[in-house]
């Protein structure tokens, strides 16, 4: 129930006011970063968020690091607290973009060691395993683009 009235006030805010309390909450510079995690079948981690827009629930687990935290660290984080899943994140970042207005997104290929998937019910809504080539319409596109890539230099 406390879920469900969270979701629908912070959708019913809209962009700038959602922006105002992250920064609000993260005073200087927003660092986002998040995994690609593939299991041993190759498939990839996706999660569809409660808190999203409707026109895009689906991505990647993510979220902004905390002062002081190692980027890895925060994709490992926010996988664990997202789904309850322990990763093995690689250490160089398959992407990094900005542009954004005090925001840097960065992107990490991970593998699953371990854990059993529960899902942190304020956040996500539901978890799913895809293949490279069976990916959601309404993942964005850029986080296609990058499993895209990273299968591509797993392959090699």
């Amino acid at each position: 129930m406390l879920h469900t009235l969270t979701e629908r006030l912070w959708k019913s805010l809209g962009g700038r006011a959602q922006w105002r309390l992250a920064r609000m909450r993260h005073h200087t510079f927003l660092v986002y970063v998040a995994g690609i995690v593939h299991d041993e079948e190759g498939r990839v981690l996706l999660l569809r968020h409660r808190l999203w827009s409707e026109r895009r629930p689906w991505g990647l687990p993510g979220g902004y690091v905390e002062a002081g935290e190692r980027l890895p660290d925060g994709v490992a984080r926010e996988v664990r607290e997202e789904t309850a899943l322990r990763v093995r994140v690689r250490e160089v970042p398959v992407g990094v973009f900005s542009g954004f207005r005090n925001r840097v997104e960065v992107f990490y290929a991970a593998d699953l060691v371990g854990g059993e998937l529960r899902l942190e019910e304020a956040e996500i809504l539901e978890a799913r395993w895809c293949a490279p080539d069976e990916l959601p319409a309404s993942l964005p596109q850029r986080q296609r683009d990058l499993i895209r890539s990273v299968r591509a230099r797993r392959r090699r």
